[in-house]
């Protein structure tokens, strides 16, 4: 297969995998009514068996990341799948509130290994030109997942029994790699940028009547740096900051919504747990498939005009969907929330297809494993406190599930206007200080 065309075919193969990796984290939370009603858990109890698994998600993703930058990222990539769907599996053999924990703990640290592996990997393949599309294709994967994970989940457990959805995604996990692992390859570290260096470098040579010479030499590996040293550039790096601490908020808002939105249908507008389940993930997840592939194609044209091109693209997804959050949790209409919801989905798409294409702008190739690492871990530190915070709040009645998700709103806005100002004022000197200091490393 021609190199043009192999590196979609590996978005795709990645695709797949993303798809179980998001449907295994998700079928628990589709079935919390059932196993509130089963195993009498309460909803602060059902809010920490979700965070069990960002935790530990969390905590060992630094770890994640300096596995991704060292060893080779197929590898990686499929032992954490068969881990992680293992866990699965074994899930339908718990019976209580720490078994849960348990199974949900062990499943975040196999899946942990996925994103900073991925992700690096699709950088290698794809430039500055391709890259937030084949990332946007890759993240419609997240929510088919959610969508998969939580319909089935919902659907099987009603009709079969609470423990069948997680037997049938295990296997299916386990299975899924053995197919795809034999088609996937291991690129050479940092091989896209060191093509657009050699290309742009063909290209001024043909401007200057030169004789144009590509540069076909394999990709130099570059030495891992030392946590300290990572950390120090980092820091140092005020658009790589901004984007950290709006990772962490979006994805606040995110759990509360993805989370409890499916006990608001089924407690608020009474319907059963297969309806909660479905519509509680579909329409969310649907809107932002869409929003993804869209914002993937508007900051490629936006990053080649202006350098915070995607960071302002991301701006633009978090202003417009702040108020369709506020109106999901306020409307007494169940069509209106639908709709909204959707629209919603629509914006938190366009912010998320970029969330790493942004980062993979302010920070060195040979750091992006590392870079991802970082983020996941305060990230889903962030988005594990939604689940009990809030689970924790609607036991003593101090506010609704509506409330709840309407109150987070207040945070898409204000990340909104931040980043906008990030994109215009401090992404351009960041990107070409990375720009500049990655010319060096490329020798």
């Amino acid at each position: 297969m021609k190199p043009s065309r192999y590196k979609w075919f590996v978005v795709g193969i990645l695709w797949f995998i993303c798809f179980f990796n998001y449907a295994d984290r998700q079928a628990i939370i589709s079935i919390k009514p059932l196993l509130g009603t089963e195993f009498n858990l309460s909803n602060q109890q059902l809010g920490w068996i979700v965070s069990a698994f960002m935790i530990v998600y969390a905590f060992s993703s630094p770890i994640a990341g300096q596995v991704g930058d060292r060893l080779p990222r197929k590898l990686v990539i499929m032992a954490g799948l068969y881990v992680w769907s293992a866990v699965t599996g074994f899930t339908a053999l718990c019976y209580g509130f720490w078994g849960f924990v348990g199974v949900r703990a062990a499943e975040g640290l196999g899946e942990t290994f996925y994103f900073p592996a991925s992700m690096s990997l699709v950088s290698d393949y794809h430039g500055k030109r391709t890259r937030s599309r084949a990332m946007s294709i890759h993240q419609t994967s997240v929510y088919a997942g959610i969508i998969g994970g939580g319909s089935l989940a919902a659907w099987m457990a009603a009709r079969y029994g609470w423990w069948t959805p997680f037997v049938f995604l295990g296997i299916g996990g386990i299975l899924l790699g053995l197919v795809l692992g034999v088609f996937l390859r291991e690129p050479k570290r940092n091989q896209a940028d060191l093509e657009d260096s050699a290309a742009l470098r063909a290209s001024k040579r043909e401007e200057a009547g030169e004789v144009a010479i590509v540069d076909a030499s394999p990709a130099v590996a570059v030495a891992p740096i030392p946590v300290s040293v990572f950390l120090s550039e980092f820091f140092s790096t005020p658009s790589a900051v901004i984007l950290l601490v709006a990772f962490t908020c979006v994805n606040f808002v995110a759990w509360v919504v993805i989370t409890w939105m499916p006990d608001y249908l089924f407690t608020h507008f009474k319907l059963s747990l297969t309806q909660s389940g479905v519509n509680g993930t579909t329409w969310l997840q649907i809107g932002s498939l869409v929003g993804a592939l869209l914002g993937g194609w508007l900051a490629d044209k936006w990053r080649a005009k202006v350098p915070g091109g995607r960071m302002a693209t991301q701006a633009a997804g978090l202003l417009m969907g702040a108020p369709f959050v506020f109106i999901c949790g306020t409307t007494e209409s169940l069509e209106v929330l639908i709709v909204t919801l959707t629209i919603f989905g629509v914006f938190k798409g366009i912010y998320e297809s970029n969330i790493w294409a942004s980062l993979y702008d302010v920070v060195p190739a040979a750091r992006r494993g590392t870079a991802v690492g970082l983020m996941n871990m305060i990230g889903w530190l962030g988005g594990a406190v939604a689940p009990p915070a809030v689970g924790f709040a609607a036991d003593r009645e101090w506010f609704t599930f509506g409330e709840a998700i309407a109150g987070t709103g207040f945070i898409y806005l204000t990340l909104g206007v931040i980043l906008m100002l990030s994109a215009i004022f401090l992404a351009p000197r960041d990107v070409r200080r990375v720009a500049a200091q990655q010319a060096l490393l490329d020798g």
